[in-house]
């Protein structure tokens, strides 16, 4: 039996459903990849991208794994004049979470989230539980009930 991660128990506690899923036996590191060792579709698997504006603020971007956020869209939809990735090394730091297993859900601190409104046209997406090798598929509209979202088109 696979461990639980902290999303997973995050959840539990929420009593919010969710299907684990395990990729931890696999050589998959991209988000193609890891969705390919789950033999899902791409649209509906979402990376989450942590950002830092012009004004020093953190935001969190989760986007379709296929896609690439457009910093431009991103900076409007958090009203900011400009968006870029933070370095990987400062991910830790700041979210809690290590590069490829980066989650919306459980970061040590919340950060304003903005998610593709592509989202929208799944029941379920699937994100990462918190750790490399583990995914979670949850209802689109159960993730607003763990944090404060908003929809947007985000991607190029």
């Amino acid at each position: 039996m696979q461990e639980k991660t902290n999303v997973m128990r995050i959840l539990d506690s929420k009593k919010i459903w969710y299907n684990p899923h395990y990729y931890n036996n696999t050589d998959a590191i991209s988000g193609m990849e890891v969705i390919a060792a789950l033999n899902e579709n791409p649209n509906q698997a979402f990376k989450t991208l942590v950002t830092v504006s012009s004004s020093k603020k953190y935001y969190v971007f989760v986007v379709p794994v296929s896609k690439e956020l457009d910093l431009k869209k991103a900076a409007k939809a958090v009203n900011e004049k400009s968006i870029d990735m933070i370095k990987q090394k400062d991910l830790l730091a700041i979210s809690g979470y290590i590069h490829g297993g980066c989650s919306p859900i459980g970061m040590k601190k919340y950060y304003p989230t903005v998610i593709d409104i592509s989202a929208n046209l799944f029941d379920t997406v699937f994100v990462s539980a918190g750790k490399i090798g583990y995914q979670v598929e949850i209802k689109t509209k159960d993730i607003e009930k763990v944090i404060q979202v908003k929809f947007c088109d985000i991607v190029k």
